[in-house]
């Protein structure tokens, strides 16, 4: 008699960044509405977020400084929660000083220069970069706002618009052959833009400039365009899907950090 193949247990799918950060401010919300703390129990019903979803969630807003768990168990308002509170300027400068800091952190854990880029009024922008004497950043050799179709930091935003605006961005600034690796077809290009799952890192392996390798990630907060990146020396590559996943699972507090 056959036997029968053991059952076996359904992995959850990869949650597009998006999602997550919608999700963690329904989460903050509950909490923020609950001085005295408020318990699992009722942050599951309050959010409607089933018990697997909701406990990574919280993990990570503890991880972050967004909740805090007290002795009874409940959660409440952690400190980063409380600087969205603060007067604008005070505010803004405490959660600029945040986000360096994070950014810096995750240079050192990683061991790679670390970029946050945006796409603001169609152009490519490289807003800040977590560097050191260990982790150089990568030769700007050509504007990145030029090179889109070949950085990581520029396909990974890509991947974010629409073909409309795709084809509005590549109009403004042709597919240049910046290496022998550069996708210079706008079809062939589209077509692994449109490939691309939203949870997995895009690569960059020696398409903008020789001799570096670079990933990121989707930030998506709101209607904003963004994304974490990272790069590293070629020698290194043997460290990059490591170095991506870790920057991968950086991105949903990161994102959470530049909606609030």
């Amino acid at each position: 008699m056959a036997l029968k193949p053991e059952p076996t247990t359904p992995q959850p799918r990869p949650r597009h960044p998006q999602h997550s950060v919608q999700h963690a401010l329904r989460v903050l919300e509950s909490v923020s509405r609950h001085g005295d703390g408020v318990t699992d129990t009722q942050l599951a019903r309050e959010t409607r977020l089933p018990p697997a979803e909701l406990r990574p969630l919280l993990l990570m807003l503890r991880r972050e400084g967004y909740v805090e768990q007290v002795a009874d168990g409940a959660y409440v308002a952690g400190e980063a929660l409380e600087l969205v509170g603060a007067p604008g300027t005070t505010r803004r400068e405490l959660v600029e000083l945040r986000l360096q800091q994070t950014l810096d952190q995750l240079r050192d854990s990683v061991g790679a220069a670390i970029y946050l880029g945006r796409y603001v009024d169609g152009e490519i922008r490289v807003t800040r970069v977590a560097e050191g004497p260990l982790t150089p950043k990568v030769n700007e050799w050509v504007d990145f706002r030029s090179s889109a179709h070949a950085s990581a930091v520029g396909k990974c935003l890509l991947t974010q618009l629409d073909r409309d605006g795709r084809r509005d961005h590549l109009s403004r600034h042709r597919t240049a052959r910046l290496t022998s690796r550069t996708i210079t077809s706008e079809r062939l290009l589209f077509s692994k833009l449109d490939s691309q799952p939203p949870t997995v890192p895009v690569l960059d392996l020696q398409e903008y400039a020789l001799g570096t390798v670079c990933a990121a990630v989707p930030l998506t907060a709101g209607a904003a365009v963004g994304c974490l990146a990272l790069s590293l020396p070629v020698e290194h590559a043997h460290r990059l899907r490591q170095a991506a996943d870790a920057l991968n699972r950086r991105a949903t507090p990161m994102a959470l950090s530049l909606s609030l």
